[in-house]
């Protein structure tokens, strides 16, 4: 489920989400949703090494790439928004987890 939200953008992110919509054929929101993916999914891997997602940033990045490309097929670059999406939920629940359980021994 979407909720609205009012965000505050500096110019520069401004200009940088609608670059990427633009690149990418998608709409803003869509764009800032999947920031929000890859944050979640490489800070988590950074705040614990041990947790190692279904697919590597390296994979991610090489695939991006090739959604970029005009000649893309729009059903893969679902498919792996939507696998985005998922590999996200899954590193913010064991994030979460992880600093519930640190909060809780102190």
């Amino acid at each position: 489920m979407l909720k609205r939200y009012q965000v505050l953008l500096s110019d520069w992110q401004e200009e940088y989400i609608r670059f990427l919509a633009e690149k990418y054929d998608l709409s803003f929101s869509e764009v800032i949703r999947i920031l929000i993916v890859l944050e979640a999914i490489m800070m988590t891997g950074h705040f614990y090494p041990e947790y190692k997602p279904s697919m590597s940033m390296k994979e991610l990045v090489a695939k991006l790439k090739k959604m970029a490309r005009p000649d893309r097929n729009e059903e893969d670059l679902h498919k792996l928004i939507s696998a985005g999406y998922f590999e996200a939920r899954k590193a913010i629940e064991y994030r979460m987890n992880k600093e519930k359980k640190e909060t809780k021994q102190k």
